[in-house]
């Protein structure tokens, strides 16, 4: 499934076990040893270990400097650092900075790395579209799902969770009716809400959004925060999470009141190209 680079040896500053589950992982054919705490070659898919925690420092004062422009607290608001396609060793390198959830797209591949990294206490959100095939590995193995937009979606979640903590969810809103976006309609959304709250084993925590490039983002981050603050008393006592920003617009998502932002280029860098996940 992954393709890029591998280790000789058990990558520095790892707990051995974890160092030779990722050397499990992570050993394809055909490509040239590596190592995360060594300067990468031209070739290198992997990201170097200082280079994600000086990216997650600098992320973090932003962070922080535009929740105190706005009379946040930085604490208010989580980083979720959004690892698709970025191999585990670069999510354990994250973590050894201090990072603690990650996002990610393509199931299979998660799961993967999730396996991988399973010594570390991570929290995992589900940030890509659910197939129907794919709903019982996601609820096995993710923490949140950000991404709910079908009821029976939510009952085969609901029933795939199993004994497990509750799983949390936000729904998400198509808030610029961009036909390229999943989600569902702002007038939607309360009706989902109603049908999932009585669900076994799901925990609706708020609401999510994924912008059309060409919009305006202070203006759909606000539609955003409004219809968020309209569901509160239908949400319940557990409604507290609105997951808006990414690299380029978290400022405008922070100012409108997010408290998620899904950061991943200012964190690990461009992505890799990956294989299909079947």
């Amino acid at each position: 499934m992954f393709s890029g680079c591998r280790w000789s040896s058990s990558p520095k500053g790892l707990p051995e076990r974890i160092g030779q589950r990722l050397m499990y992982y992570f050993k394809p054919a055909r490509v040239k040893p590596c190592d995360i705490s060594s300067r990468s070659s031209a070739t290198s898919t992997v990201p170097l270990a200082s280079n994600i925690a000086s990216n997650l420092l600098a992320t973090r004062r932003r962070i922080q400097q535009t929740a105190q422009a706005h009379g946040r607290r930085a604490e208010e608001i989580a980083l979720i650092a959004v690892s698709k396609t970025m191999p585990a060793a670069a999510i354990a390198a994250a973590h050894a900075a201090g990072q603690v959830d990650f996002g990610e797209n393509y199931v299979q591949e998660a799961v993967a790395k999730i396996d991988a990294l399973a010594e570390l206490p991570l929290r995992w959100h589900f940030l890509g579209r659910m197939q129907s095939n794919k709903t019982a590995l996601i609820a096995r193995h993710f923490d949140w799902v950000h991404t709910l937009d079908r009821e029976k979606t939510a009952r085969r979640l609901s029933a795939q969770r199993g004994q497990r903590q509750p799983l949390n969810l936000l729904v998400q809103i198509n808030i610029d009716a961009d036909p390229a976006k999943g989600g569902v309609a702002p007038d939607q959304a309360g009706g989902l809400i109603d049908a999932v709250r009585s669900m076994a084993g799901l925990r609706v925590r708020g609401l999510m959004a994924i912008l059309e490039k060409a919009g305006d983002p202070q203006l759909s981050f606000v539609r955003l925060r409004t219809l968020f603050d309209a569901l509160a008393k239908q949400g319940g006592p557990e409604w507290d999470t609105l997951s808006m920003g990414m690299t380029h617009d978290m400022e405008a998502a922070i100012a409108a009141g997010a408290t998620q932002v899904r950061i991943g280029t200012a964190i690990f860098g461009p992505r890799r190209q990956r294989e299909q996940d079947s």
